[in-house]
């Protein structure tokens, strides 16, 4: 296993671009609570009250941008972990920082082709798929990397 310090840069872009990534699934929550206020469709009655709104559990607007944030919750994590344990296989920091950047880009470029300005595909799924295929990449790496030491 490489130590992995703060003076490295590869870690400190993993650090920044997993900031990023969860300020983004953060604000998931807000842009559906920006979407269920602009319909005035809740999931709960004393939400209702004030807005003069409805309590609806299958509105496609907001179901969306919740499927896009469901999405994150499924994905982000896992880049988290794999991150982190890529950076232990001593990765050049060119590298480890152009896939931490192009897989935070691309999520981000998800949400948007998915749940801000809905796109047709193949967008949603480019968004996806490359993000997809760098968690691929680093997976492979630590195991290729690790599993001469067993």
């Amino acid at each position: 296993m490489v130590p992995v310090t703060i003076a490295e840069p590869a870690v400190r872009s993993y650090i920044l671009y997993s900031g990023i990534l969860a300020l983004k699934v953060l604000g998931m929550a807000a842009l559906t609570a920006r979407v269920r206020f602009r319909k005035k469709v809740f999931a709960n009655e004393e939400d209702t009250k004030r807005s003069k709104g409805v309590v609806k559990y299958d509105d496609p607007d907001v179901e969306r941008v919740r499927r896009a944030h469901l999405n994150d919750l499924e994905n982000i994590p896992v880049f988290w972990v794999l991150g982190a344990l890529y950076l232990t296989t001593g990765p050049s920091s060119e590298l480890a920082t152009w896939l931490f950047r192009v897989y935070t880009a691309g999520r981000v470029l998800h949400t948007i082709v998915y749940a801000v300005k809905p796109l047709p595909q193949p967008a949603r799924g480019i968004a996806y798929g490359i993000p997809y295929l760098i968690k691929w990449y680093m997976g492979a790496q630590i195991i290729s990397h690790f599993i001469g030491s067993l």
